[in-house]
């Protein structure tokens, strides 16, 4: 099959970026003309992904018989062949354009929808619930994203360096490990307060993750929900816990115009000043990356890594942070409270424990939203101290890093502007912050990608 189309040059840069390694050697290229539009396929290692494909039209659901992504090894020309651009892949599937393909479900502009939002404050849970479970019906027969957690960027990234390595023979590939200071993975527990009731929950929440040394972000509505003042505000971060900006008014509409939402995020822009808040996430996780340019935050935290329990489905299918031009996404990487107790009517920790241990084992990020609305009835309560109890044994038994939003901010934004250089026979970090990060190798076991920090 002949290569008649781009030269991807930039797989290496690509890789380099992800890995904070040394320029990662990826000539790679592409067979034939990629198709004139993106659908669905499989990878080599029969993960599904969207983008458009060489040689074959992709599919138009992710469901069925999927055509078969092409990659093909030459250790004579020290290359990979691809059939798909893993550049545009990577971006489809992180700013969830698969979603907007019309193939399932996304954010509809419909009259139920407004009205839903417009009568949600005065229905009680019991019935909020039920219309829910009948919107949400078959989200377990979803294909795509995978359910519980969904790595297939991070998938993608791994068997690129495979594949480079294979083709230039290498044996280990240096790079910036993920986490400071070693640690195996990180989690992250999140607060958004919906009602007056979860408001005046906080401070008795706060003792609660203190009586297990977890520090939590807490994200306040700034209009129409119940009264934001200065002394709340300042009884948690005067505690060690931070504040982030949740929405503007929490009615679920602020992305249904374009127009409107510059006019909201005005205003959003204004209280995150106010309230020194470098953190943003909307309210329900409605969201749309192609307009949050207009946001003036470092971080946002409004999109799932997997949405099959929420309004808006899709997911960015990554348990690690990524940029979005200079701002940092923080996925949720796990099923939230509300979508765990009032959907599933599960009152355990075993799906957190489940989606904990794949991100773990993947050296990923946890990232869990409980709602102080949620939690102040005592069963409820009583689950989320057992996720407490757990986080507080990875900590302690296998160095799981436990950081505020803003912490993992600060530590990406640092591990972005590092690199890894061979002095005196060894390899070290270099960069500012550099003395928390650690050198890690990446070496090929069974075709399998392999981690080892130096």
């Amino acid at each position: 099959m002949s290569v008649i189309t781009q030269n991807l040059e930039s797989v290496g840069s690509l890789l380099s970026e992800y890995y904070r390694a040394p320029q990662v050697p990826a000539h790679s290229t592409v067979d034939e003309q990629l198709s004139s539009s993106a659908g669905y396929y499989r990878l080599p290692n029969g993960t599904i992904c969207y983008s458009r494909l060489a040689g074959t039209e992709p599919a138009v659901a992710p469901n069925g018989s999927l055509p078969e992504a092409h990659l093909q090894i030459s250790r004579r020309e020290a290359a990979i062949q691809l059939s798909f651009d893993p550049e545009e892949a990577i971006a489809n599937l992180q700013f969830e354009r698969y979603e907007r393909s019309g193939q399932q479900g996304g954010n509809k502009n419909s009259i139920v929808r407004r009205l839903y939002y417009l009568l949600r404050p005065a229905l009680p849970t019991s019935l909020r619930k039920y219309f829910q479970r009948i919107y949400l019906k078959g989200w377990n027969n979803i294909p795509f994203p995978q359910w519980p957690v969904d790595r297939t960027v991070d998938s993608l990234y791994e068997m690129l360096l495979v594949a480079s390595m294979q083709a230039q023979g290498a044996d280990e590939i240096p790079f910036v490990w993920f986490w400071p200071n070693g640690s195996s993975a990180c989690a992250t527990v999140t607060h958004d307060i919906e009602t007056t009731a979860g408001r005046d929950f906080c401070s008795a929440l706060m003792d609660i993750n203190d009586s297990f040394a977890i520090k939590t972000s807490f994200q306040v509505v700034p209009e129409e929900r119940y009264e934001v003042t200065e002394s709340f505000l300042d009884s948690i971060r005067s505690r060690g816990f931070e504040v982030n900006v949740h929405d503007l008014n929490h009615d679920g509409n602020l992305f249904v115009d374009h127009d409107q939402f510059l006019d909201r995020v005005k205003k959003i822009n204004a209280y995150g000043e106010k309230f020194g808040a470098r953190g943003f996430r909307s309210a329900v996780l409605y969201r749309n990356l192609e307009w949050m340019d207009a946001l003036d935050f470092e971080y946002d935290m409004s999109v799932p890594n997997v949405a099959h329990l929420d309004p808006q489905r899709g997911g960015c299918c990554t348990v690690m942070p990524y940029f979005v031009g200079n701002r940092l996404e923080i996925p949720v990487t796990a099923i939230q409270d509300y979508s765990l107790f009032h959907i599933l009517s599960d009152y355990s920790t075993r799906l957190w424990e489940q989606q904990i241990n794949i991100i773990k084992d993947a050296h990923g990020l946890a990232s869990f939203i409980v709602h102080p609305d949620y939690v102040i009835e005592r069963r409820a309560r009583a689950t989320y101290e057992r996720l407490l109890a757990h986080l507080r044994s990875l900590r302690e038994d296998q160095n799981v890093w436990i950081a505020l939003p803003g912490e993992i901010n600060d530590w990406w934004r640092s591990r972005a502007k590092m690199r890894v250089s061979h002095a005196n026979g060894c390899w070290q970090v270099e960069g500012e912050g550099s003395e928390r990060a650690r050198v890690a190798f990446a070496s090929i076991e069974n075709d399998r990608l392999r981690y080892r920090i130096q």
